[in-house]
């Protein structure tokens, strides 16, 4: 492979400060850690060909980042953070989850890549399917939307290749430029499956493996999303009633959010409220579909979990106003963070080609649209070609650590217990009252430090994890009851 020398966010005098490792040369560079300062890392930019059978056709930029490790004589085996989305770009997740490895930069470097079509590496980025809007959410209009992304896209990229086996192809190319004689892969979420997937085609480059909300092979994505939203949002809003500060101020909000479903599906309400971040007052619809999509995000983590009874309250009470601006500050976060067009070149190859519609998701929060609006998408875009064992469950003895949060809306606990079975050397921990993704939680970065420290998860002691609990719901804007 080709290697190109990056400044990544730096000035030309920064190549005299060069790290080479292997045929890396990477140089001095910043993370932007969304406005609480910068991370110092080092960055370095790698060629590879698009299509693997046609080397001498296009070739794609892959971005790369050094964290590097606080030992002046760092372990060969670095460790891979895998983000997740898909779409996320490594380079832009790290700082939001910095602190989880800062235990293990002690003795290796942690190496990062925007995978391709993410981030800088050739990103296929296109705008979201606005959720606020419903004659945006119809068949025709996704279709059309995924074949504009497509029209866009087309000049500088061809989307069958950029799936995960591709991803997992320029893994291996980037540890073998690094003369890295094995990794250790973190993967968060998708990453999951990058990481299994990995793990399945290259066994012996492989040292340690941690799965955090783990994505099982099996699973085609969006075919449980729903049901295991309900199952999420009803231990929330459970936990409300259970106490008696947030039942006194807010009864059985599980009730109150059947109520709103039931009169924004009957009659869509115009709801007035200031942009979060233009501060300019906008009216948007207020439907059952951006109802369910609001809540689903915020039950994603514990700290905006436990705002869902104050701000499903508040809209039961004629004041949307709340609901709404949180609602537009995670459709913009969302849309900043993910390549949609990547999203499609994935999930299309790798997940809708399984998707069958459920009827018992008829009654649920998202009900059986999500499946069918993918599938519209997806009749448009084109496919990769994924590997006939691609949907099997992965074998192998290497030391594997899965972590799950008690409350994930989307990868819950039995996907981690799904994967364990086959891999005889893993340990899979569950987080109490945590939600999707949580290595960050508590004292999960020790543990996971210990674990690939010792390649071996049997010494691990998770008793310091039994301190972590759910956020209590707020029961006002200034918080919970004290």
């Amino acid at each position: 492979m080709r290697i190109l020398i990056g400044l990544c966010l730096v000035g030309l005098a920064a190549v005299a400060e060069a790290r080479v490792i292997g045929s890396v040369t990477f140089v001095p560079c910043d993370l932007d850690n969304a406005g609480n300062g910068r991370i110092k890392a080092e960055c370095a930019r790698f060629e590879v060909p698009e299509d693997p059978a046609t080397p001498a056709g296009r070739r794609i930029v892959l971005q790369l980042a050094l964290v590097p490790a606080r030992s002046s004589r760092p372990l060969p085996d670095p460790v891979v953070m895998l983000a997740g989305g898909p779409g996320q770009a490594a380079l832009e997740a790290f700082p939001q989850v910095a602190a989880a490895f800062e235990p293990l930069r002690k003795h290796r470097h942690i190496v990062l890549i925007d995978q391709r079509g993410t981030g800088r590496s050739n990103p296929l980025k296109c705008p979201l399917p606005d959720w606020k809007d419903p004659a945006q959410q119809t068949g025709a209009a996704l279709r059309d939307h995924a074949a504009a992304c497509l029209a866009r896209l087309s000049a500088s990229a061809d989307p069958r290749f950029y799936t995960t086996t591709d991803a997992i192809r320029d893994l291996e190319a980037v540890r073998q430029a690094l003369g890295a004689p094995q990794l250790n892969l973190v993967g968060a979420s998708y990453g999951t499956r990058v990481a299994l997937e990995y793990l399945r085609r290259y066994p012996d480059a492989v040292r340690t493996v941690v799965l955090d909300a783990v994505v099982p092979p099996e699973l085609a994505l969006l075919q449980d999303h729903a049901a295991n939203l309900d199952a999420t949002v009803a231990a929330i809003l459970a936990a409300c009633r259970a106490d008696a500060a947030c039942a006194a101020r807010f009864g059985d909000p599980a009730q109150t959010l059947a109520r709103l479903r039931e009169q924004v599906r009957a009659q869509p309400r115009a709801a007035a409220y200031v942009d979060p971040l233009t501060h300019v007052p906008r009216t948007e619809t207020l439907n059952e579909m951006l109802l369910a999509a609001i809540v689903r995000l915020y039950a994603y983590q514990p700290e905006t979990a436990a705002l869902l009874p104050l701000l499903l309250g508040e809209t039961a009470a004629g004041r949307p106003q709340a609901l709404m601006a949180q609602g537009e500050l995670i459709f913009q976060r969302l849309g900043d963070a993910l390549a949609h067009g990547m999203e499609l070149s994935v999930i299309c190859t790798e997940d809708a080609p399984f998707l069958r519609p459920n009827p018992a998701d008829a009654g649920t929060l998202l009900g059986q649209q999500l499946i069918a609006l993918t599938q519209e998408q997806c009749a448009v875009w084109p496919r990769g070609e994924l590997p006939a064992d691609f949907k099997q469950p992965v074998t192998s003895g290497k030391p594997v650590l899965l972590l799950s949060g008690e409350r994930d809306p989307v990868t819950p606990p039995r996907y981690a217990e799904q994967v364990a079975r086959t891999l005889p050397n893993s340990r899979a921990l569950v987080l109490n009252g945590q939600g999707h993704t949580a290595m960050i939680r508590g004292c999960a970065p020790k543990l996971v430090r210990d674990f690939v420290h010792a390649a071996s998860a049997a010494g691990l002691d998770p008793a310091c994890l039994d301190a972590l609990a759910a956020l209590p719901a707020f029961t006002s804007y200034q918080g919970p009851e004290p």
